[in-house]
């Protein structure tokens, strides 16, 4: 999602860069729109090296001297059309009296006039200026237009005054935001563990066994956690993947690698997602030496590599309603696998899910267009511990990481709500 963060002229202005910082964290494109007088207070170049995007400061052109083209002519219709929220933060008396009152004569004014998105302004200045009966007015009059305001806290203030009119702090503005937004952070003060990626077994110095597994559905489940307020730990196999914001990594290669990374870091974790495609088969001697190429055919033994899953559930005790017996070793943990099937789906699905004593399988059936390996979308069905079968349409792997989140949640609070079912 797409957000403007306005940017107007005081003091409180420098906070807005750990604004970007937060709004970063949760996913969020931000382009950063600045009045004039806010640069007197902070670089635009400072924005420009949170975001990676250019800073806007002028209607036509970077400065007022810069030849206008048509381009600069019609940005703010472009940036207009294609954000979510428009935030302005600081928000002063005279942007407010601008917004109030129509006038547009510069590109944050002309932008809140041009779009059709949520407006979202936290107000910071005075505590004389924001009292003054001609802010209050405008104050009011925005929000009776359906502008959110974000009132400002009581406190000491740069003039030396002390009173209304320290910015909201940015906890406050980043909850406002997720709110309008609609986003989640269900996962706020949980841990969780996800597994990613192919795994190498190698078969000489040169050659290896891996199968075509991306790393994209389990990253997208890893940024997604993050974005939901998570601390994510993201074990990966060798994938050409930039590592999610804020998430740690650690890169393994084999299968026995992510299994010890996982036994290890999985022991105080919430929620341990396998999304990984695991090798099921190592070479049970690798050679030594590159392997020659010979006349006729070469047989090669094979032995299974350790089940992760399976490894993650040994003695859990689990009743045939889907309720636990006793303390299993996995503690609360929830657990979900991943099966990647070519047929009988929901059978292989289902008894994976039974055997692995899994809470989630999320099963995939491979032949199907759009779902799979390397894909950026992905069609899976939701088998869930108490009986459900979820089949879900086609979608972003974004989209679906959301709504195996979303399974997770619900599970957690029922075990919650019902703990006898422990």
């Amino acid at each position: 999602m797409r957000i403007a963060l306005g940017v107007s002229g005081g003091i409180a202005a420098y906070k807005a860069a750990e604004l970007v910082r937060l709004l970063h964290q949760d996913g969020l494109d931000v382009q950063v729109v600045m009045t004039r007088g806010a640069t007197e207070f902070i670089t635009p170049l400072t924005f420009a090296a949170l975001t990676g995007q250019k800073v806007i400061t002028e209607m036509f052109g970077a400065h007022a001297s810069a030849p206008a083209n048509i381009e600069s002519a019609i940005e703010h219709m472009a940036v207009a059309q294609r954000i979510d929220l428009l935030l302005v933060a600081p928000a002063t008396a005279d942007i407010l009296a601008k917004f109030a009152g129509g006038i547009a004569d510069d590109f944050l004014s002309t932008l809140y006039l041009a779009t059709k998105a949520p407006v979202l302004v936290a107000p910071a200045m005075n505590v004389n200026m924001w009292e003054h009966p001609a802010t209050q007015r405008n104050v009011n009059l925005l929000r009776d237009r359906g502008v959110k305001v974000m009132e400002p806290e009581e406190g000491y203030l740069a003039c030396g005054m002390t009173g209304a009119g320290r910015l909201a702090p940015q906890a406050r503005i980043i909850d406002a935001v997720r709110d309008i937004l609609g986003l989640k952070h269900d996962f706020s003060g949980m841990n969780v563990l996800v597994t990613a990626g192919p795994t190498c077994e190698d078969i000489d110095p040169v050659r290896y066994l891996t199968n075509r597994s991306s790393g994209k559905m389990g990253f997208a489940l890893a940024r997604a956690a993050q974005q939901r307020g998570a601390a994510v730990t993201l074990i990966s196999g060798p994938v050409q993947l930039d590592s999610p914001q804020d998430v740690e990594r650690v890169s393994v290669r084999t299968a026995e690698e992510m299994e010890q990374a996982v036994l290890e870091r999985g022991v105080d974790v919430d929620v341990i997602i396998m999304a990984a495609a695991v090798a099921d088969y190592r070479a049970a001697s690798p050679a030594l030496q590159k392997l020659k190429r010979a006349a006729g055919p070469m047989t090669m033994e094979l032995e299974p590599t350790r089940d992760i899953l399976a490894a993650l559930t040994e003695g859990d005790d689990r009743r045939n309603d889907g309720t636990r017996n006793g303390e299993p070793s996995r503690g609360k943990r929830l657990i979900v696998g991943f099966a990647a099937e070519t047929q009988d789906l929901s059978s292989n699905a289902r008894e994976k899910l039974r055997a692995k004593r899994a809470d989630i399988i999320v099963g995939n059936d491979l032949t199907r267009e759009g779902a799979g390996f390397d894909a950026d979308t992905n069609i899976a069905t939701l088998f869930i511990r108490d009986g459900r079968e979820i089949s879900l349409p086609l979608m972003t792997k974004a989209e679906l990481a959301d709504r195996v989140l979303d399974q997770i949640r619900e599970l957690q609070l029922k075990n919650v709500n019902n703990p006898a079912s422990e």
